[in-house]
């Protein structure tokens, strides 16, 4: 078989239909994630641990093959001669390789090109502070945050930098000059990166994943120092995350932690995609959180239970409950009422919303 050429028609295949996914594993034909639902390449016959390891290879470089042989894992970018992009991770699992590759699309939507909230604007206006994107594995937070990033690139002569792992969307200089850091690549840790940046001049650095608190804290520090600082966490509400964040550090460190969160932080959002009533395409519901006075006091005195109280009756603000936010996309037809309840943090509620 050539490899190299069975390699291309599947990553064809993949940005032809839209996937979002492809799927290599020994003992099954290749699958690709359409519209969130699983398709097996049914014409195509099962790959063998011998094929799956080629196509691996077919991937890789020599370092990143020798890289894989230690760590028996690797993450990195794969530009498929222009014609699409993809986040690539291969495993061994049962003593065999296997390979998912995330597509990532080259243009970079902007905030209303993702039916996001304009809201979000907000943020990018900003000159200082923290600002999390959050959401389950999976539910576009790589895509917000690069719409996000671009649009100040657009509008605000600045430096930006960004420490990802690996790097996804590529952005083009334009008001902003942008350095991109890739780990492995470019850096050998987010923590390292990240406390390098303080010497690189940055007006805004992008965080691709908070992994631990040596990484947080440098994140919540540059926030505190005049930078506007954007990150991600896999937390699935604004509550879940000041938690997560929180609970990182041990319990000595935890009040100092709240205090710099409390005053450090501008925002959160967290979002969802859910299947659209339309073409089976996914669209956001996000619930937002802007740091007012009283979102600040409830971080610094524990009190995080009473924040989505304060989400809910601070529209005025800006703020979106992910209720609301459903509850919305429901009224536009956008999605449908059953999706809807089989997202939302509280179905009961949610029935109350809609029929108010």
């Amino acid at each position: 078989m050539d490899y190299k050429n069975y390699l291309q028609q599947l990553l064809y295949l993949a940005v032809e239909k839209g996937a979002s996914d492809l799927h290599i594993v020994a003992d099954h034909p290749p699958v690709l994630r359409i519209n969130r639902k699983l398709m097996s390449l049914s014409k195509d016959k099962k790959t063998s641990a011998l094929d799956t390891k080629e196509l691996c290879y077919a991937l890789m470089s020599e370092a990143q093959i020798e890289k894989l042989s230690t760590e028996r894992e690797i993450d990195f970018s794969y530009d498929f001669q222009g014609v699409g992009r993809f986040r690539v991770n291969i495993y061994y699992q049962s003593g065999t390789l296997a390979a998912a590759l995330r597509s990532v699309q080259k243009k970079i939507k902007s905030i209303e090109e993702l039916n996001l909230p304009t809201i979000l604007y907000r943020f990018t206006k900003a000159m200082q502070g923290f600002v999390l994107i959050t959401g389950p594995a999976s539910h576009g937070k790589s895509t917000t945050m690069a719409a996000v990033i671009d649009d100040i690139n657009k509008n605000r002569a600045c430096n930006i930098i960004t420490i990802e792992d690996p790097v996804e969307y590529i952005f083009e200089n334009d008001k902003a000059i942008i350095s991109q850091r890739e780990l492995g690549s470019d850096t050998l840790s987010f923590s390292k990166a990240l406390k390098s940046t303080f010497r690189e001049d940055p007006d805004v650095i992008m965080v691709g994943e908070m992994r631990d608190p040596e990484t947080i804290a440098t994140a919540i520090t540059a926030a505190e120092t005049g930078h506007l600082v954007f990150a991600t966490l896999h937390t699935n509400s604004a509550s879940q995350t000041i938690n997560r964040i929180v609970d990182a550090f041990s319990g000595e460190q935890q009040n100092q932690i709240r205090a710099q969160l409390s005053s450090s932080l501008l925002g959160i959002v967290s979002q969802r995609l859910i299947p659209s009533i339309d073409d089976g395409r996914v669209v956001p519901a996000c619930e937002v959180l802007f740091n007012t006075q009283a979102v600040s006091n409830i971080i610094r005195e524990n009190k995080v239970y009473e924040l989505p109280l304060v989400i809910e009756t601070s529209s005025d603000l800006g703020m979106v409950s992910l209720n609301r936010s459903l509850a919305e996309m429901v009224r536009k037809k956008m999605v449908s009422l059953e999706s809807a309840l089989n997202y939302s943090p509280n179905a009961k509620e949610l029935k109350k919303i809609i029929l108010q």
